[in-house]
């Protein structure tokens, strides 16, 4: 059974779900686990260690041990990869004469979520139904919208807890536009969703709309780059593609805070089906798994905000994926930044784009969403490594090489 769409909807600091948030609670639950240790060492393995300097890991991971005084060693072992989850840490607890008494290997397997060889952690599995062909099935028998599925399953009780999903997105588009400057890190990358949002200002018409929607997601992914506070929608690295698309329908079309928390729970529940019939991690299906839910998640949701039937609704988000199938996920220097940054911008985009081309067809179409998301887990299978957020192929690699030819 699925879980809650409030797994896929977690509010906290980015710079990635996979390698910030996962490994700092699987820290923060190894110590509830032994807090009388004399001393600790965690060891990463794969691409939390290609890329954990990048992203914060040993960062996040030292400041949990930090706030309890307890001494801590980092182990790095990029190349080595347990075979259940590319993204693997083990962690190692010591008495005080240097003698090992405990070991717990953890995996943190996208969106913040982390599992363990043995037990999953506690978390709420309440959908039976886990395609979405049942689902609509389930809409049509019963009158439904798919929202009203996600109400029927989780309660009344969501629509608070999307409230303050809405409220925080909100925040992390309006600080991101108010922040200049250059983001941290070797890239040293400016920030350019203030200047992005000036200019589209002094624009009119279509120019203004479309400079605005990239101006949108620029400032929720420069928050996350940042590490500052936004919502995995499904991830951190992807978290700034629906924020942007819920703002661009709120600001130009004065959709409802009602409407859009109900436009919310249709995409978390797109993002909650990729998420248990495939994978949101980009270390595990490359940036198709990432990028692509989050524009599945955002054309869905666009398209139930501008009346789209749920027929509709499946179609955009079946596009929404189909079209980012095979994404590498390559970031330069191992930051979420390049191409992370502008892929949310142009996924906001796209997503705005289906929703037009869906409302003009009467939603028949031959590729299923569940298909095209059976297409991405095999297609993420077949993805080598090197493409799959370690930064040792794609952008990453050429934009290494072209730094040491200048050095040289």
């Amino acid at each position: 059974m699925m879980e809650s769409i409030k797994e896929i909807y977690k509010i906290g600091s980015g710079p990635s779900s996979s390698h910030t948030m996962g490994p700092k609670k699987a820290a923060e639950m190894f110590i509830k686990r032994q807090p009388e240790a004399a001393k600790y060492k965690v060891t990463l393995y794969g691409s939390l260690a290609a890329t954990g300097k990048g992203h914060l890991t040993d960062y996040a991971i030292e400041q949990v041990f930090k706030k309890k005084n307890f001494p801590l060693s980092v182990e790095w072992k990029p190349n080595e990869f347990l075979p259940r989850h590319s993204n693997a840490l083990t962690f190692y607890a010591y008495d005080g004469e240097d003698k090992e008494i405990d070991r717990w290997t953890a995996y943190s397997v996208g969106g913040g979520t982390v599992v363990d060889d043995f037990t999953k952690e506690e978390t709420v599995s309440i959908y039976e139904l886990t395609t979405l062909e049942d689902i609509l099935k389930w809409c049509e028998v019963n009158g439904k919208q798919l929202w009203e599925y996600v109400e029927e399953v989780e309660g009344p009780e969501i629509w608070k807890y999307l409230g303050k999903v809405w409220k925080t997105m909100k925040a992390s588009v309006s600080k991101g536009l108010d922040e200049e400057g250059v983001l941290p890190g070797s890239l040293k990358l400016a920030r350019k969703a203030a200047s992005y949002y000036t200019k589209a200002k002094n624009f009119s018409g279509k120019m203004e709309r479309r400079s605005m929607i990239f101006a949108y997601a620029l400032a929720v992914s420069e928050q996350n780059a940042s590490g500052g506070t936004i919502v995995t929608a499904p991830t951190c690295g992807a978290s700034g593609v629906l924020p942007a698309v819920l703002k661009f329908v709120e600001t130009y079309y004065g959709a409802s805070d009602k409407k859009i928390l109900r436009a919310l729970a249709t995409a978390g529940l797109i993002g909650n089906l990729v998420k248990y019939n495939a994978s949101i991690s980009g270390a595990e299906v490359g940036c198709q798994g990432e990028v692509g839910t989050a524009c599945a998640m955002a054309s869905a949701a666009a398209t139930q905000l501008f009346g789209g039937t749920i027929y509709q609704v499946e179609y955009s988000a079946e596009m929404g994926l189909e079209h980012h199938l095979g994404l590498t996920c390559d970031p330069i220097a191992g930051l979420v930044q390049i191409p992370c940054i502008e892929r949310n911008a142009f996924a906001a985009a796209r997503a705005l784009n289906h929703n037009t081309y869906v409302l003009l067809s009467d939603g028949r179409h031959r590729i299923t969403f569940d298909e095209v998301v059976k297409a991405m887990k095999q297609t993420g299978h077949d993805l080598p490594n090197i493409y799959k957020e370690t930064s040792t192929g794609g952008l990453a690699i050429f934009h290494q090489a072209r730094d040491i030819m200048k050095n040289s």
